[in-house]
């Protein structure tokens, strides 16, 4: 949900320019006083005046800004997730040079048109799985003589998914089972064709048996030696037991994105949980975020 900047949660502080900036307006005006400079006394109200609209301008880029975070795209631990925030200014009123950042983050700045929207893509870093909550957002300027630092705080409620880190090196794939859960011997690869199979949606369209489409016989897909078109379970139970649990996730995660490169039908096992066979990318998603929320019973 957006979330309007109020009057109230604007502040503003001078910058080391404009601490900088009031200085030698005082250095000027002093010396006007003592050799009563008439056209000192101009200038140093006049740069004072123009300094007093810059704070008034700083104000008036945020008050009324919508702010809103979009939620960020899954990535894998260790990985930088991206929030989208949108920022939009009322209806005939331009914004400009309007920054945003997360605490820790590297900032952005945008231009928001009259009745328009900027949009800017913070990175936030991802270290381990589960739900990244961002923290809170900075929206700020220096807009537009950079002589005050005018700014307000959201609290975004979106949050981004992260997957386990994939095991690396890999370990081999665990072996097939057949319907009853009884493990069948793999072997080598898609080299040797052995026939069709009803092709399954999300599966990449290069295994369609395009000429067995042209003949009327629906769509099918070819299946290779090294898949038996039994089941491959990616079973937590059949782990090593000196794994620990993030381990175990990983290597799991590892199995789900070779599973889905290689085009097997995969399903997973977790202690009170389980996700039938399947392919595509919707169901490794799936398979990912079960993976990415586990927390042991």
């Amino acid at each position: 949900m957006p979330f309007v900047l109020t009057q109230r949660r604007i502040y503003l502080l001078p910058t080391g320019q404009g601490l900088l900036f009031a200085g030698v307006l005082l250095v000027m005006l002093v010396g006007s006083v003592n050799y009563a400079l008439n056209l000192g006394y101009a200038l140093t109200f006049l740069l004072g005046s123009i300094a007093a609209t810059s704070v008034l301008q700083a104000f008036r880029t945020l008050v009324g800004l919508s702010v809103d975070v979009r939620p960020a795209q899954p990535v894998f631990a260790g990985e930088t997730a991206t929030f989208e925030v949108k920022l939009e200014a009322p209806a005939g009123a331009y914004r400009h040079s309007v920054g945003a950042v997360f605490a820790g983050g590297p900032p952005a700045l945008a231009d928001c048109p009259g009745g328009g929207a900027g949009v800017m893509h913070l990175q936030v870093e991802a270290p381990r799985r589960g739900r990244l909550w961002p923290g809170r957002l900075t929206v700020f300027t220096r807009y537009p003589l950079g002589l005050v630092y005018a700014w307000s705080y959201v609290e975004p409620d979106r949050h981004g998914l992260v997957y386990p880190r994939p095991e690396h090196p890999a370990a081999p794939l665990p072996p097939a089972e057949d319907g009853t859960g009884t493990r069948e011997r793999r072997s080598g690869g898609d080299d040797d064709f052995s026939g069709l199979r009803p092709w399954r949606t999300g599966e990449s369209t290069h295994r369609i048996a395009w000429k067995a489409v042209a003949r009327g016989s629906g769509l099918l897909a070819k299946q290779f030696e090294g898949e038996s078109g039994h089941d491959l379970w990616l079973d937590w139970h059949r782990l090593p037991p000196g794994l620990s649990l993030e381990a175990r996730l990983s290597r799991l995660a590892r199995w789900a994105v070779d599973a889905q490169a290689a085009g097997h039908a995969f399903g997973l096992r977790l202690p009170g949980r389980e996700i039938e066979p399947d392919t595509g990318p919707a169901h490794l998603d799936r398979v990912l975020t079960a993976l990415a929320l586990y927390e042991p019973q």
